[in-house]
This record gives C-alpha cells, structure tokens and sequence, in this order.
C-alpha cells in the first residue's frame, strides 16, 4: 500500500500521487526487500524506517539516503499495547525532517482518537525521544 502528503505553508491543489518525494517513511521493513521503497528519491533524500537496527535497511538505501528508523513495533506495543505504528511513525518523522512540531500534532490526535490521544501522543514522543539518524554522507 502507498499513501501520499504534501506539507506547505501554501495552499496545496495537486491530487495526484507524489512521484518525486523529498522524504519516504516505511511502515512494513518487509517492504524494503519487496519494493524500491525510494524510487523517485533524490540521492541525499531522507527515509524513515520502523525496525530493530540499521542493518534491516539495505546498503544501497543508506549508501545514498539520510536514514531515520526506530522499533515503532516495539514502543507502539508498549505505549499502546497494540503493535499499531501510524502515531509512533510520525514521531519519527518528526524528529527526522523537522518538518512540524510534536506540539502541532497534539490537538489533531486529541480529536482523532479521543480517550486513546493519550497513549498515541505519549507513543510519537517516545518515538520522537528513540529514532536514530544516520546522516547521508556520500559525495
């Protein structure tokens, strides 16, 4: 499955499938095998990963990308008691792209998921706290 978004501080008004992005984020490792989860990337762009370790992410991947990655798996488990991994993946995200702030995203998840914002938000701060950044290196 592919999703797609667009961040800006403008009014967005393309609907069509993102074929270039500047950042990819992989729910599912077993993807990173599968399918050429950075086909448009630039070289240098960032990808974000839920797994256990760097070395899950194939050497192509982190020869020419700045990889993030976490065990979404595992702090959503904990934090939410289920292995779910959309709120902890955004916290990731976060602290990977800098993009947004925790901040913003707490009142959209306070809505979202109501009784559960809690835990969702305590899961992407967690996640914002435990992902690891490999910088892109190579010329």
């Amino acid at each position: 499955m592919q999703a797609f978004i667009r961040i800006s501080d403008k009014q967005i008004r393309i609907r069509a499938d993102v074929t270039e992005p500047d950042i990819v984020v992989v729910l599912d490792p077993g993807l990173l095998t599968i399918v050429n989860v950075t086909s448009g990337l630039r070289r240098g762009g960032l990808v974000v990963v839920n797994c256990k370790s760097l070395e899950i992410i194939p050497q192509e991947i982190r020869d020419n990308h700045k990889i993030a990655f976490i065990d979404a798996n595992l702090v959503a488990s904990e934090v939410l008691g289920v292995p779910i991994v959309n709120t902890t993946m955004l916290g990731a995200f976060i602290k990977a792209s800098g993009v947004i702030t925790l901040e913003v995203l707490e009142e959209p998840i306070k809505h979202r998921f109501g009784k559960l914002a809690e835990k969702n938000i305590n899961a992407m701060k967690r996640a914002f706290e435990e992902t690891q950044i490999k910088e892109f290196s190579n010329a």
